[in-house]
């Protein structure tokens, strides 16, 4: 990254993820929002314009991304309606064998039409990278901030309620709002039965795809909202804490007890339970915080800033681990020492909670923003440490002759795909560790210059 977050999904949000059916073990689409710019604004909530760039792979610590260029010709959408009708044809069957009928079918297709930039948005596997401080720094803008608060003060009532009902904080669940659809007012326009349609029938992902479109039937069916107002992102996300129809059936609630559970309309009530709720079957532990801020001794082991590395924070603090006023960090759970960029920029003890909300969308910077965020609309303060914000983001031809150069001097990355997953980052420490640098994992323009000098 130049330590970055690769972003990525299997479906695409307005700038990134939302739920996925779950309890899962990760998020299906881990992929970023907040990322784009902001309209400042005091008396309404500012929106997020959308991503481009959106593709499957697990959760790495690689790169955030930006949008990307043009497909190559080759990728170029081929489709037509007349195609998309002809498969409309032979999915009827199998969605009637799964209980739609025949006039939610009717009603559903009644205006669809291949929708050829979908597949382009689909295709565009080219990556562009952001450095996770400029995400962050739209993430946790001061608009986004400010409007946050605005928007706390204004459905207090029904996120204390909400908070109470299922034991996560009204911050947390603001500022998963305030990233999937900036407070409900960017919640997609793309009609989620045509866009489903037009990716299931192009065939790259198509039982994905087709398994979503028929659980977007069903929600029909079961009249929860109408196929004009069954709205949201280009790749299905829907509503104002952007559902996947499947998460949708699974864990959406009918908040307001009007026989619906309505999460594309002006009432966010649905919405924002539903989300409440993802993260409380998830396994939202109450009353524990996503991660706090830390100070890391001199002299640190960098082998020990590990997710699969657990200790109480008193036992950390014996090791130095410290909050950033000094102090042992209250011992809330188990935690894990976390330094997305390195030992130049800021570094966490995270607990439980930052895998809870990992499942709603499994990119650390979107986890890191979510957290941060919901910290600042509950009064907190900016990160005391720095970033190393002189870094660029490594592109993925980098990373891939990063890979290269490591394995051919020894330290094995087994395999080249520009992933700078848990695999390569063992070998980027043992590197450091070779040549007495300071073996964080680091992966930056200056540690692919010292291999290229090998």
């Amino acid at each position: 990254m130049g330590v970055t977050f690769l972003v990525a999904a299997l479906a695409g949000g307005l700038v990134a993820g939302g739920a996925w059916a779950g309890p899962v073990e990760r998020s299906e689409r881990p992929i970023l929002r907040g990322g784009a710019a902001e309209t400042v604004s005091r008396s309404s909530y500012a929106p997020i314009a959308p991503g481009q760039s959106l593709r499957p792979t697990a959760r790495v610590r690689a790169a955030v991304l930006a949008p990307g260029s043009a497909p190559e010709a080759a990728d170029q959408p081929s489709g037509s309606d007349a195609g998309l009708l002809a498969w409309i044809e032979t999915f009827t069957p199998r969605a009637r064998a799964q209980g739609i009928g025949a006039e939610t079918l009717r009603r559903a297709f009644a205006d669809v039409r291949y929708d050829a930039d979908v597949i382009r948005r689909d295709r565009n596997q080219s990556e562009f990278t952001k450095t996770l401080w400029d995400y962050l720094a739209s993430a946790v803008s001061d608009s986004r901030i400010d409007n946050g608060r605005a928007a706390l003060r204004e459905h207090d009532t029904l996120l204390r309620e909400i908070e109470a009902r299922y034991g996560v904080p009204k911050e947390i669940v603001t500022a998963i709002w305030g990233l999937e659809s900036a407070y409900g007012t960017f919640r997609g326009s793309n009609p989620v039965i045509g866009s489903m349609a037009t990716l299931a029938y192009d065939g790259r992902r198509a039982a994905f795809f087709e398994e979503q479109l028929i659980a977007a039937l069903q929600i029909l069916q079961e009249g929860h909202t109408t196929p004009e107002n069954m709205t949201g992102s280009w790749a299905g996300a829907m509503g104002h804490t952007q559902f996947m129809p499947t998460s949708f059936r699974q864990l959406a609630v009918d908040w307001t007890g009007d026989g619906r559970r309505d999460i594309w309309g002006d009432d966010p009530a649905d919405a924002l339970a539903s989300t409440a709720h993802y993260l409380a079957e998830n396994g939202w532990v109450t009353g524990q915080p996503w991660g706090v801020e830390v100070r890391l001794p001199a002299g640190f082991d960098y082998g020990q800033a590990s997710r699969d590395i657990k200790r109480l924070p008193s036992d950390w603090a014996r090791d130095g681990v410290v909050g950033t006023d000094g102090q042992p960090v209250r011992d809330h759970g188990q935690a894990s020492v976390l330094v997305p960029a390195g030992h130049r920029g800021v570094a966490f003890l995270v607990f439980d909670n930052f895998r809870v909300i990992e499942r709603y969308n499994a990119a650390d910077a979107y986890v890191i923003g979510v957290g941060h965020l919901a910290d600042r609309l509950a009064g907190g303060t900016p990160f005391r440490a720095g970033w190393p914000e002189g870094d660029r983001a490594l592109t993925r031809d980098e990373r891939m002759e990063l890979q290269r150069r490591l394995s051919a001097v020894g330290f094995d990355t087994r395999g080249v795909d520009g992933r700078i997953g848990p695999i390569t980052l063992s070998a980027v420490r043992a590197f450091q560790r070779s040549r007495g640098m300071v073996p964080d994992g680091y992966a930056d323009p200056a540690l692919l210059e010292r291999l290229r000098d090998l």
